[in-house]
């Protein structure tokens, strides 16, 4: 369980994710970047759930992004099919680890800005199990996962205002899941026409 939040307008996207990590196993806690930049092509993957999930998928992603026909549009509509093939074999691994079936699960955003339609678009993914087909939403707004806390707070842009929402939803989902579960520092991708910046905000 972590922090996954993405604001969207034509002419910009913000894309905010906490950094706490842990070993599935063991609970160990340690730091890790649960959004990545594909830089040449002004977009960002992002993930809330299983980070070795994320990383399998970003590595795929950007091999593809080398390709000589590439565009996003082509890889925002293959990667539900992408998430749909590899994920039996990530849930074996995992049951076979006896890691609980229930706690399988990933929600994904791509997004950046689109030559194409000259404006930013997104799609977020989302999967839990191998008999259903993934879930693959074009996003038309933003949204916020865990949203429960932010039900009355204003979307803002303002990256005061990114990091409240963040600590907000942090000691929400601590408090329901009764032990850290989402905290660490908040990162942002920020991505508009022929420009991506990362920034850290802060510890939540």
């Amino acid at each position: 369980m972590s922090i996954l939040n993405v604001l969207l307008r034509p002419d910009q996207l913000l894309v905010a994710v906490d950094t706490l990590a842990e070993d599935a196993f063991t609970r160990v806690p340690s730091a890790g970047a649960k959004l990545l930049l594909i830089p040449q092509h002004n977009l960002v993957l992002a993930t809330r759930g299983s980070t070795q999930f994320f990383l399998r998928i970003y590595e795929l992603a950007l091999q593809a992004s080398f390709r000589a026909d590439f565009t996003m549009e082509q890889l925002m509509a293959e990667l539900g099919l992408v998430i749909d093939k590899l994920w039996p074999a990530y849930e074996k691994a995992a049951v076979e680890a006896d890691l609980p079936r229930a706690a399988l699960g990933t929600e994904l955003v791509l997004g950046g800005w689109s030559a194409k339609n000259g404006r930013i678009v997104a799609t977020a993914y989302a999967k839990h199990d191998s008999a259903i087909p993934a879930v693959v939403q074009p996003l038309v707004g933003g949204l916020a996962s865990p949203g429960e806390p932010l039900e009355r707070v204003p979307d803002s842009f303002e990256l005061v205002d990114v990091l409240a929402a963040g600590r907000l939803q942090a000691a929400w989902l601590n408090q329901a899941v009764g032990r850290q579960v989402a905290g660490g520092r908040l990162l942002v991708a920020a991505l508009s026409e022929g420009r991506a910046v990362v920034r850290d905000l802060g510890a939540l």
